[in-house]
């Protein structure tokens, strides 16, 4: 079998996948049932205990991504990835029996501490099984593949009640526990292992020298549109469509379908573009600029349709999720690899609630809209700050690891 095809038959691959497409499933199903579910709990304002709901979701994803990054340093990817998918399962069924606003609240913090190992631990596996020059196709497909659970989510969503919705994630995510069992973790973790001398998984030493602090925070920082788009933009479209002045109705969760589904292919075709360029940074600079035509679409539609349309566009330019996280795992040695590369995506995740802050301030401050398109002139400003100070990581050597 040519090596290129091995890619695709990978059972690391696929089960990373699979596990992602469970963990954003269950990471977006909020979003697309937050008015019913509110409204049948009894909840009247859906927006303000909406957006309080997914920032606590967010703090548990921040909160998981340290707990699970050091553990896949010290215990190994595999064993993270188990657990991770076993706790946002079972709080997957909570979900479908919460009876009140605080139990929801509670349950999808503890859901978030669950989904936030997933991402990282299958990248960082991904990455140090398959050969440099082709990482970015195996990472791509992962990140491809799992975003569609976005857009299974919606067609669940519409087809059964929001309770029945958890628990059949609940249902796929116990089910991959069993093709788990046939991936071991990669050589070069077990290679780091043997080195007894060598700190594994230690999170504060990202910051004990001003250098890997800053390859950390840049790292970090330049996934900042990809939350701040999905988080606030698409989440809350229907919010934005009536300060605009569109009178037809907007479904939250058609936009997170339309968003997620571009994402899906955006993240399919950054990796494929970051092969042809043979770089990673001049394929995120692509995805960036896709990215701003997609918000100038979103915050100048004047329908549902062109809103729905700029949250497309914005969805395949934030497809660099994938390329962002492969970044991660690249620049830093195997003894932080797992801790980097799953805490990172998390911060960003975390992130949410310092950029729905601002967002509210300057929308007291400016007006609904206003506030929309301050919020995304800094993120973007921020974000390009961040990405000028990175290194190139294409085609990098993975053997490596981080001195104290």
């Amino acid at each position: 079998m040519p090596k290129d095809a091995r890619i695709f038959t990978s059972a690391a691959v696929w089960v990373a996948a699979l596990g992602y497409f469970v963990d954003i499933y269950d990471l977006l199903l909020f979003s697309i049932v937050r008015v019913p579910s509110l409204q049948e709990l009894g909840v009247a304002n859906s927006f303000d205990s909406g957006l309080v709901i997914i920032n606590v979701q967010m703090l548990g994803l921040m909160l998981g991504g340290i707990l699970w990054g050091v553990l896949g340093d010290r215990l190994g990817r595999t064993r993270v990835l188990f657990m991770s998918i076993l706790l946002y399962s079972l709080s997957n069924f909570a979900n479908g029996l919460v009876q009140n606003e605080l139990q929801y609240a509670i349950v999808r913090f503890v859901a978030g501490i669950g989904l936030a190992g997933e991402l990282g631990a299958g990248i960082t596996l991904v990455s140090e099984l398959l050969p440099a020059a082709k990482r970015g196709i195996g990472t791509s497909m992962v990140a491809g593949i799992g975003l569609l659970g976005a857009v299974a989510a919606f067609f669940v969503a519409q087809a059964v009640e929001w309770r029945a919705a958890y628990f059949i994630g609940g249902v796929m995510g116990i089910s991959l526990l069993l093709l788990r069992l046939r991936v071991l973790d990669s050589a070069l973790f077990h290679q780091t292992v043997a080195r007894t001398s060598v700190s594994r998984g230690n999170f504060f030493q990202l910051f004990r020298k001003r250098e890997r602090a800053m390859r950390y925070l840049r790292s970090v920082l330049i996934g900042l549109p990809t939350w701040f788009v999905i988080g606030i933009l698409v989440s809350f479209c229907k919010e934005f469509a009536v300060h605009q002045g569109i009178t037809e109705a907007v479904d939250p969760g058609r936009g997170i379908l339309y968003a997620y589904a571009a994402i899906a292919a955006g993240d399919l075709a950054s990796g494929l573009l970051s092969q042809l360029l043979r770089s990673r940074k001049k394929a995120l600079y692509v995805f960036y600029a896709i990215t701003a035509l997609g918000m100038l679409r979103f915050f100048t539609a004047s329908t549902a349709t062109e809103l729905y349309w700029g949250c497309g566009i914005m969805g395949f330019g934030t497809g660099f999720w994938a390329l962002f996280v492969t970044i991660g795992a690249e620049s830093f040695g195997t003894n932080l690899r797992a801790t980097a590369a799953t805490t990172i995506p998390n911060m960003i995740r975390g992130s949410l609630t310092a950029i729905s802050a601002l967002f509210l301030w300057l929308t007291a401050q400016t007006g609904y809209l206003q506030g929309g398109i301050l919020t995304a002139l800094i993120v973007f400003a921020i974000t390009l700050w961040a990405a000028a100070g990175l290194r190139e990581t294409f085609g990098r050597d993975l053997d490596f690891i981080e001195e104290d």
